[in-house]
């Protein structure tokens, strides 16, 4: 029994071997008993009440419902209905007649709930330990904080009680539990969730995250719940495509070495330069970026109008029962009362300088890589000195949703010391599936287990390389290809990397003349040609024929041969404007071509001027 994996892909191949659902829910109580953890969940549905909830679900149909029979488990800050909510504090519990609307999308999808996860009090914590409740233990070193504010979900999910948990993240709750129980933590676009049915902490920062063993499982949950919710004001339209391969070269921003904290913990630092080299092994271009006005946007988030955000969410309960409170949650969100409106409005004109100042910045790169945690913390550590702690394990995470970014963090390695190592990979609103790819890839190279299971990573499952409805295929060859000057109006157009190829060996390409930036010509020989290198991206129709329009000559759109039996539409050259252009076929394509030319010119301006 303790034997079933609960990783989607191998619950539903086993379900599909016969696998009983009943087997699966003892499978869940089994390890909760083996656990000995009574911090982990604050309330628990019975056997009865998860097999009455798993029979409705009908026959084994996982295209209908793609988390059939999957259990999760919900923070207590999440209402599910029939289910006490406590955001971990019992004199604020209530019952809730109705899900919320991102768990009764998960049951619609298939998946059922196992129960409510202990948290830091009303979500506010990066550590784990502000709970009336006992303290979960961190899955990986019962020494170690687990992480907040979503503590629970996180050790439930690395000790293989769950497939995947609920959690919420506004100052890093869904990042930094995941990377000290070495699991995967996905932080989607604010809004891309619904809050409906969410105790808020910060109701214009807050979203729900999911807590994996897999980017493959985040991701699956993550299509699964995402909507705009009409009941919820701050939710918004955000596109979901399927995960698909990563670009073949990116560029990621990281902190530049002066920037970097780490707080004396010289096995984290030796940990993220790891995880730096097995991304450029992955063909990433690393660029130091200074963090300076990313650190102050954090600072912002315990000062002023955040503060007092946190304050207004529970006012009327904090004034009648402020007793009740855990003492460091009472300490943080009392604090508000001393704050005015000016402060909040102090506090919106700072942002939004940062905001403006680091647009540019944060679109200067596809993505960013940091540190999930500085350090890891003992719990004794934290409980001798709650606040300064709990600040340095938000070094990394809580500018994130003031700064309007998605982000995952993903297991990467394990450090000197034997603890987990974990990376964040952040980008701009919306590029929800970037990060994914590319955390996939990363998860995949660190070869690690999962959570605290010692299962095996599975082989890499196929990412969907067909059409999607609506999106049109585009080859190109030369300066929009992945890292070169103009992928960037790739982008901007909203298209999506697909799949590199070669074409067949019908074609010759050229370095045409007098380009600014330089450009390639492919052109169509029939025998005697090459095969050229290519990639192949996708857009909208409408993006399609805007980019086709855009063209100057003597480039052209034409239908290009690949050697996978397939064709596509893709950058063309007129033979008329191949005069006094270079024939480099040799080089196999552009790329190559570009390196062995910068290549040479190092070269040329290393030999000494005499």
């Amino acid at each position: 029994m303790n034997d079933i994996r609960f990783d989607i892909a191998s619950l539903h191949t086993a379900y599909q071997s016969g696998l009983g659902i009943a087997e699966v829910i003892d499978t869940v109580l089994a390890r909760i008993e083996a656990a000995g953890d009574p911090g982990i969940f604050i309330h628990l549905a019975t056997r009865a009440e998860m097999l009455a909830e798993a029979e409705a679900l009908g026959s084994f149909d996982p295209v209908a419902k793609p988390l059939w029979g999957i259990p999760f488990a919900v923070k207590d800050n999440i209402d599910v209905a029939d289910m006490p909510t406590t955001a971990a504090c019992a004199e604020y519990a209530y019952t809730p007649d109705k899900d919320a609307t991102v768990v009764a999308k998960l049951k619609a999808a298939g998946a059922f709930v196992v129960g409510k996860t202990n948290l830091d009090q009303f979500a506010t914590g990066l550590v784990g330990v502000r709970t009336p409740w006992p303290i979960p233990r961190n899955a990986i070193d019962s020494k170690l904080v687990p992480g907040g504010s979503s503590s629970g979900s996180a050790a439930a999910t690395a000790r293989g009680i769950v497939s995947f948990a609920l959690g919420t993240d506004t100052a890093g709750s869904g990042r930094i539990p995941a990377g000290l129980n070495n699991i995967v933590g996905l932080k989607p676009t604010v809004g891309a969730l619904s809050t409906t049915g969410v105790v808020p902490a910060c109701r214009t920062l807050d979203c729900v995250s999911v807590f994996a063993l897999t980017v493959d499982d985040a991701y699956a949950v993550f299509s699964a719940a995402a909507a705009q919710d009409a009941a919820d004001p701050y939710s918004r339209v955000v596109a979901v495509q399927p995960l698909a391969a990563r670009p073949p070269v990116l560029t990621i921003g990281i902190p530049a070495k002066a920037d970097l904290k780490f707080f004396g913990d010289a096995s984290m630092l030796a940990g993220f330069e790891a995880a730096l080299a097995a991304l450029e092994a992955l063909g990433a271009r690393l660029v130091e970026i200074p963090f300076g006005d990313f650190y102050a946007t954090a600072d912002l988030l315990y000062e002023g109008a955040w503060v007092a955000e946190r304050y207004a969410a529970i006012r009327d309960f904090f004034e009648a029962n402020e007793a009740a409170l855990h003492p460091v949650t009472r300490k943080i969100i009392g604090g508000a009362r001393n704050l005015s409106a000016a402060d909040a409005f102090r506090g919106f004109y700072a942002l939004q300088a940062y905001k403006a100042r680091l647009a540019p910045v944060i679109a200067s790169v596809d993505l960013f890589c940091l540190p999930t945690a500085p350090t890891h913390y003992s719990v004794d550590a934290v409980l001798a000195d709650p606040i300064v702690t709990n600040s340095r394990l938000g070094t990394y995470t809580n500018f994130v949703n003031l700064l309007d970014m998605c982000g995952i963090a993903v297991p990467t390695g394990t450090r000197d010391d034997g603890l987990p190592m974990s990376v964040t990979l952040l980008a701009a609103a919306g590029r929800d599936g970037l990060v994914a790819a590319v955390a996939r890839d990363l998860h995949a190279a660190s070869g690690l287990t999962l959570g605290a299971t010692g299962w095996r990573q599975s082989g890499a499952q196929a990412v969907d390389a067909s059409a999607e409805d609506g999106m049109i295929e585009l080859v190109v060859v030369g300066a929009h290809l992945s890292g070169m000057p103009l992928n960037g109006q790739l982008k901007e157009a909203g298209a999506r990397f697909c799949r590199s190829a070669r074409t067949t060996p019908s074609y010759k390409l050229y370095e045409l003349a007098g380009q600014t930036p330089p450009k390639p010509g492919l052109v169509r020989v029939g025998p005697g040609g090459a095969a050229i290198e290519i990639e192949v991206w996708r857009l909208g129709a409408d993006a399609f024929g805007r980019f086709v329009a855009a063209i100057p000559p003597p480039l052209g759109i034409g239908t290009i041969e690949l050697d996978d039996g397939t064709s596509a539409k893709g950058f063309l050259a007129e033979t008329a404007g191949l005069a006094a252009a270079t024939d480099i076929s040799a080089y196999g394509g552009w790329r190559s071509y570009i390196a062995r030319t910068n290549e040479i010119q190092r070269r040329l301006e290393s030999v000494p001027s005499n």
